[in-house]
């Protein structure tokens, strides 16, 4: 998502400022491919919708819970409740008592699904009974082995140093597993913040790779009434990062031009997008801001009243996304909505 390149990253890992014709090609045949792949968000493998809610036990995990029923509600899907033992599982998650055995997970899970019936919603249970040392590996083969359509996930981890290198479970399972995942983050309180899909943020970069998200979010303004607004950050001299940086500060002059001429291109890029998108019945808008990516993310999040951000992700974790500046793992814990990442093109 960063225009800057870091050292030691390939080429494809970050993309140098577009150029002021940038994302031209790209834009004048996204209309095919959003129709093509708006198709395939969101579609049922197995003839109903599938949400896969893997719970802990903790009432962190359940924040997910008004987003699952409200998506269940919609797609007339069906909510399938999930419990991995863990080899050495902590006798505590989040300071509360930890599933530890199949038993207690089971009962812990008919609770839920009973709470989840009373709203006339279709919900399965499983608890994986092999003890799993990696949680996210767990997810994703039922991700395969239950045919899920989407993960519904809380973003709580482990948290500090750990979290920091290992990078979330959600990271882990997007890297690894073939459907988008829907990122709730619970409140200071640790409650369930309420559904409501009004507003989406499309942060956009100008590259085929990165437009996944955009499908998803069309099916998904379409389904709730919603808006998109879509959003391009070109960076200014003192947010450019690696060897651009050093070209910024030998060349300011030089440079100021380039980053105006790839405002300019991004612009019209996202004109055209939104043209395209307003084309298929949504609502749609486009804003280029300057600076840091996801510093003017998390401000435009709190200057505006938008319920939820849809970004195509590498899925990279830990120090891996750290140095390649990838935006969504460090959106996480930033931002008080939902996230929906789907994985980029060339995973």
């Amino acid at each position: 998502m960063l225009p800057a390149r870091e050292k030691g990253e390939s080429d494809s890992d970050q993309k140098q400022p577009i150029k002021q014709d940038a994302g031209k090609g790209v834009a004048q045949g996204i209309g095919h491919e959003l129709e093509h792949e708006r198709g395939k968000v969101f579609t049922a493998k197995s003839g109903r919708l599938r949400l896969l809610v893997p719970l802990d036990g903790s009432r962190l995990a359940e924040a997910v819970l008004p987003s699952a029923a409200a998506l269940a509600q919609r797609y007339q899907g069906e909510i399938l409740l999930l419990h991995i033992l863990e080899q050495h599982p902590p006798a505590q998650v989040h300071g509360e008592r930890h599933l530890r055995d199949v038993a207690d997970a089971r009962v812990y899970l008919e609770e839920v699904a009973a709470r989840l019936r009373a709203q006339d919603l279709m919900v399965t249970v499983h608890v994986h009974e092999n003890r799993e040392q990696s949680v996210a590996r767990g997810i994703v083969e039922h991700v395969q082995e239950l045919q899920s359509d989407l993960v519904v996930m809380c973003t709580h981890g482990n948290g500090g140093v750990r979290d920091l290198l290992f990078g979330s479970i959600a990271q882990q399972v997007l890297q690894r597993g073939p459907c988008p995942i829907w990122l709730v983050q619970p409140r200071k309180d640790g409650s369930a913040p309420p559904f409501k899909l009004r507003r989406i943020l499309v942060p956009l970069d100008g590259t085929p790779e990165h437009e996944p998200g955009l499908p998803a979010a069309i099916a998904l303004a379409r389904t709730f009434g919603a808006e998109l607004r879509l959003v391009f950050v070109i960076p200014t001299l003192t947010t450019l990062a690696g060897e651009q940086a050093v070209s910024g500060t030998m060349l300011p002059a030089t440079m100021r031009a380039v980053l105006d001429l790839a405002e300019q291109g991004a612009r019209s890029y996202l004109k055209q997008v939104a043209e395209e998108c307003q084309s298929q019945g949504v609502k749609a808008q486009g804003e280029v801001l300057r600076g840091e990516t996801v510093l003017e993310v998390v401000k435009l999040l709190e200057r505006q009243e938008l319920d939820l951000v849809v970004l195509a992700s590498h899925g990279r974790t830990g120090l891996d996304a750290l140095l390649s500046g990838s935006v969504a793992p460090r959106l996480v814990g930033r931002v008080s909505v939902p996230l929906l990442l789907v994985r980029a093109t060339n995973l």
